[in-house]
């Protein structure tokens, strides 16, 4: 018996073309592969390198704006170093000056007490305390005084402005202080006023007669 064909059994000329297509699809993708690897070795190809000249300009670019941010930091520097340094100053006269107005005040009542016609022993008992008062306030911000009688002449704390001939001390002896010197820790601040013994001159022999 011969079997009848149906409608199912005929190849349906869809599926068929579908089927080439999806060959002919694989077929093209295996023939574009290359032509993609190919553009991405050229993506991944190193940059060309720098042009010399624009290289060296972008480097002197970079030292000039290091070098005006430096001299920018050294002239902040500069202005604060001397803003401190005149605060300092400003706050050393500001101490002297609260150290020395005790002193003034003590002077001021002693020449007051001198105008009204006290007792001269008591003025004079009181300038001899403001003087101690001063003396005790020099001390305490380090100011000495220098210049001694007695003591050998020494020139880079006297200033000799007289000799005087004596016999009574050896010569190069300081034998009276005109003027008081003073000096800080580390820095003469005025040389003391002196006159320095010398030996006198030896007597002449009378003229032969």
């Amino acid at each position: 018996m011969e079997r009848r064909r149906t409608e199912g059994d005929e190849p349906d000329d869809r599926l068929l073309a579908s089927a080439d297509a999806a060959g002919g699809n694989g077929a093209g993708d295996e023939g574009a592969a290359p032509e993609a690897d190919a553009a991405e070795e050229e993506t991944a190809a190193p940059d060309a390198p720098l042009d010399p000249l624009a290289e060296a300009r972008s480097e002197r670019d970079g030292f000039h704006e290091r070098l005006l941010r430096t001299a920018a930091d050294f002239d902040n520097f500069r202005k604060r170093t001397r803003r401190d340094i005149d605060d300092a100053r400003a706050r050393g006269r500001d101490e002297m000056l609260r150290e020395i107005l005790p002193v003034l005040d003590n002077f001021e009542r002693a020449v007051a007490h001198a105008e009204a016609g006290l007792d001269p022993t008591a003025i004079a008992s009181g300038l001899a305390m403001v003087q101690k008062l001063l003396g005790d306030t020099l001390d305490r911000a380090g100011i000495a005084v220098v210049g001694d009688v007695g003591v050998a002449f020494d020139p880079t704390v006297h200033d000799a402005i007289q000799q005087e001939a004596t016999s009574e001390v050896p010569a190069g002896t300081v034998l009276h202080i005109v003027q008081k010197g003073y000096r800080t820790k580390d820095r003469l601040v005025r040389p003391a006023t002196v006159v320095v013994a010398v030996a006198p001159a030896a007597p002449k022999d009378p003229p032969a007669g």
